[in-house]
This record gives structure tokens, C-alpha cells and sequence, in this order.
């Protein structure tokens, strides 16, 4: 049996020492100590990945808390079950005592407990999204109650620029002519003359 460490901070100007300590502080050699400085929204991590492919049955993977391992927790889930079923390694997490997946004197009960703490943190992650998602809404309604105005402001144009464009699209002008007129670039015009048309239509 082989014990293994996987360290991850999201960002290249963030270290990973603490991490990289509390693993040697239980043992682990540093050529066994895998790291990445990238997001945890997904597992495509170049020195996760060579980690998974080093595991055997048997194995442990210790890392210093489960959000080192990722952020979203279906994936986690997903991840840890291939760890622990398909490739028949186990996972200790070091700030988390209760999630260690390792038979102590022949009994399956810490494998049972960390499944449960790990479906638990899961919903409670799940469960806070939702709550963020319906705070987010009520907050717009209550702006939008207010008054505030959401999204891009209403295009409004001048006599001016209206008789330019319906001047150009009765190609009376050239597209050269007209952006000259207008001080614009050719796919602000087009852009324009989508808009003005539509307004012209509203009004009919």
C-alpha cells in the first residue's frame, strides 16, 4: 500500500505550504505529494490526473480538506466513488476526520460514515446554491420595485440619424457614405438599422 497527497489552491499567486506542511507532518514523502494551481470547478487537472493513474487498490489519498479536491459536489461524489469502488483506494481528509473511507479492525462503519458525511455535504452545498439563486431573484424583483433598470439601456436616435439610415436603406447613400454620416463602423450601422427598423415597424 502506497500513501499518496493532492494539493490544489486555484490561482498561481496562491501557495500551497499549508497544504504541502500538514501532508508531511503525517508522513507522506514529497515525491508522493501531487499539486495544481487550477480550479476546482472540474477534475481536468494535469497532476490529478497523473495521481489517478499512480493509484492502486489499496492506496490512500490524503488531501488537507474536500474542497481541495473540488467545488462542485456531484462531482465529487462521482469522483470519490471511482476512487474508492472502481479503483479500490481509500481517501482520509485531513481537516475532516469522519471522512477516511479505511477499514479500521476489519470494519466497513468508516466507510459507511464518510459516504454519509460526503452525501450530506452535498446537499448542504446544493441546498446553499438554490438559497443563492432565490436571494439573487428576490433582489431583482425588489430593485426592479424600486425602479432600477435592468440590462442594456434603450437605443434612442435622432431625427438626423434616422433620416441617414432610412436614406441608406433606400439606397440613396452608399454603407460608406452613411458610416461617414454617422461617425460609426460599418457593423454599427448595420446594428442601427436593425433597431430603427424595428422601432419603425412598432409605430405602424
Amino acid at each position: 500500500m502506497k500513501t499518496y497527497a493532492y494539493a490544489r489552491v486555484s490561482a498561481n499567486d496562491q501557495n500551497l505550504h499549508r497544504q504541502i506542511d500538514s501532508f508531511r507532518s503525517f508522513g507522506i514523502e514529497a515525491n508522493k505529494i501531487y499539486c495544481d494551481k487550477k480550479s476546482g470547478k472540474n477534475f481536468d487537472r494535469q497532476n490529478y490526473q497523473r495521481l489517478i493513474r499512480k493509484l492502486k487498490r489499496g492506496d490512500l489519498v490524503v488531501i488537507k480538506s474536500i474542497d481541495r479536491l473540488g467545488r462542485n459536489y456531484t462531482n465529487i461524489i462521482e469522483e470519490w466513488q471511482r476512487i474508492t469502488d472502481k479503483i479500490g483506494a481509500n481517501i482520509l481528509v485531513l481537516d475532516m476526520p469522519l471522512l477516511d473511507t479505511r477499514e479500521k479492525n476489519g470494519s466497513l462503519t468508516s466507510r459507511l460514515i464518510s459516504d454519509l458525511v460526503l452525501q450530506i455535504l452535498s446537499f448542504v452545498a446544493e441546498n446553499e446554491r438554490v438559497n443563492i439563486r432565490s436571494r439573487q431573484q428576490e433582489g431583482i424583483i425588489a430593485a426592479k420595485s424600486r425602479g432600477v433598470v435592468f440590462g442594456r439601456p434603450q437605443l434612442t436616435f435622432t431625427e438626423h440619424c434616422v433620416s441617414t439610415i432610412k436614406r441608406f436603406k433606400a439606397e440613396k447613400i452608399t454603407t460608406k457614405e452613411a458610416c461617414k454620416i454617422l461617425s460609426v463602423k460599418r457593423s454599427t450601422l448595420y446594428y442601427y438599422t436593425k433597431k430603427i427598423t424595428e422601432q419603425i415597424e412598432c409605430e405602424e
